[in-house]
């Protein structure tokens, strides 16, 4: 295990999230090697679907640029032996609404 040995760059988890994050990652790196990204990506992005739900996302990597809109408290970076981990629960945007923006657009005229 490489408990103790993670990095966090960026998160708004709850601290209790945070370790079940960093714990995933590690189970994670135990079944699979470093050059397997996709497969630990997976493997941490079902683990949380199923402990909180659908909608997250994960990206795995030693060299990646991300922007992304994620729920609020559901969002860390950080780095664990040689790979970055990026793990978020996406947030859609509404639709907006066609008449909406009609009526800001003639209020701006």
């Amino acid at each position: 295990m490489l408990e103790g040995k993670a990095v966090v760059g960026e998160t708004d988890m709850l601290q209790t999230m945070q370790q079940v994050a960093l714990d995933v990652a590690a189970k994670a790196l135990d079944f699979f090697d470093v050059t397997e990204a996709t497969e630990i990506a997976r493997f941490i992005k079902k683990e949380f679907d199923r402990a909180y739900g659908s909608g997250w996302q994960c990206i795995v990597g030693t060299d990646f640029g991300s922007f992304v809109t994620h729920c609020s408290g559901c969002f860390i970076y950080f780095c664990i032996a040689s790979l970055a981990i990026l793990l978020f629960r996406g947030s859609a945007a509404t639709e907006p609404d066609p008449h909406h923006f009609s009526a800001l657009e003639t209020l701006k005229a």
